[in-house]
């Protein structure tokens, strides 16, 4: 008799296991999709400025993908995130629709600011995405600003910023930073540190190894993590987020990373600095997608299923694309509206 209800614990407990398996699985593909879906919108982004059907420049996220993926899939749909100037990846993460992302891009009247905001300040607040922005360091007392709302109202939200290694420099990191830890904000900094703000080499103007060295300072908790790796940067976010939400105050998540384009579209990318061939070359063998693809097929995901979701996604960015070159422009008229707050 004991041996049977024993057999049955063994049982439950493998089913267990392999429920939780099946789970991850379903997680993981969940995963490569937002990633894939990151790297064909850009893309098709880049080849709009090739030829010339794009006003101004894009700044790509390509190589940054397992950061915006890990840190967006810890948040609930009604949390918050400040985005930058390479916002495509946070975005396309938070759920935005690619339709209207792209024809914002192109300045078309179907795109989320009506074509007025252009690649660096696309904002869907439905989404809780506050905006892209162009100025460094912008967003970051924007999503305090939004943490401290959530403290105020006494909601469970958080709030992201996503910055860059350069913008940690700037004057707002540091007053931000300074706010939230004082006051327990729930808010979560994570750094896309890919070494470089446009050519300027952050190894040559910054006297620590990591920017997340800076929490301690604060009285906050600091993380490093392995920007390329989705899994890692999960991990990380949802302990950050845990911490946040439940009242404890900020953190500062560290990713190190690459991006692989130069600073925007219409930069080569080869810098005076360590940026040589034998460095990019190290960062591209390392790509997060093909990395995570691979373990997929290790952990067991079927070809076809993975197959299926970049089928999927090939005819969503097509049909994205033919929505944003079919749209119209917005009308000249369009120059005097949404230009002051109506009351």
């Amino acid at each position: 008799m004991g041996n049977k209800k024993q057999d049955k614990k063994q049982d439950k407990k493998q089913d267990q296991k392999q429920h939780s398996k099946q789970q991850d699985k379903k997680q993981w593909l969940g995963f490569y999709e937002v990633m894939y879906r990151m790297r064909r919108f850009e893309e098709e982004v880049f080849e709009f400025y090739k030829k010339g059907q794009m006003p101004g420049l894009a700044h790509l996220y390509m190589g940054q993908e397992a950061v915006a993926t890990g840190v967006c899939a810890a948040l609930n749909e009604d949390d918050y995130i400040g985005s930058t100037h390479r916002g495509h990846g946070h975005l396309v993460a938070r759920g935005a629709d690619v339709g209207p992302m792209m024809a914002e891009i192109l300045g078309k009247a179907t795109g989320y600011c009506r074509g007025k905001g252009g690649s660096m300040h696309i904002m869907a607040l439905d989404k809780g995405i506050l905006g892209a922005n162009g100025i460094v360091g912008g967003e970051i007392p924007i999503a305090t600003g939004a943490g401290y709302s959530a403290k105020y109202r006494g909601t469970k939200q958080v709030a992201v910023s996503f910055l860059g290694e350069s913008a940690a420099n700037e004057g707002t990191f540091h007053e931000s930073i300074n706010m939230a830890a004082a006051w327990d904000l729930p808010v979560i900094y994570v750094v896309e540190n890919n070494l470089y703000g446009i050519s300027v080499d952050i190894r040559d103007v910054t006297n620590t190894e990591h920017i997340a060295d800076r929490a301690p300072g604060y009285g906050i908790p600091g993380v490093v993590v392995d920007g390329m790796d989705v899994l890692a940067v999960y991990a990380a976010a949802k302990e950050a987020v845990k911490r946040a939400r439940s009242g404890k105050g900020p953190s500062i998540i560290e990713c190190k990373t690459y991006r692989w384009q130069g600073h925007h579209v219409g930069d080569p990318g080869e810098y005076r600095a360590r940026r040589d061939k034998k460095e990019k070359e190290s960062w591209l063998a390392r790509c997060p997608l093909a990395g995570f693809r691979t373990l997929l097929s290790r952990e067991g995901v079927a070809e076809e299923k993975i197959a299926a979701v970049e089928k999927a996604i090939e005819e969503e960015i097509g049909a994205a694309v033919r929505f944003a070159a079919d749209s119209p422009y917005p009308d000249m008229m369009e120059a005097h509206t949404d230009v002051f707050v109506e009351v």
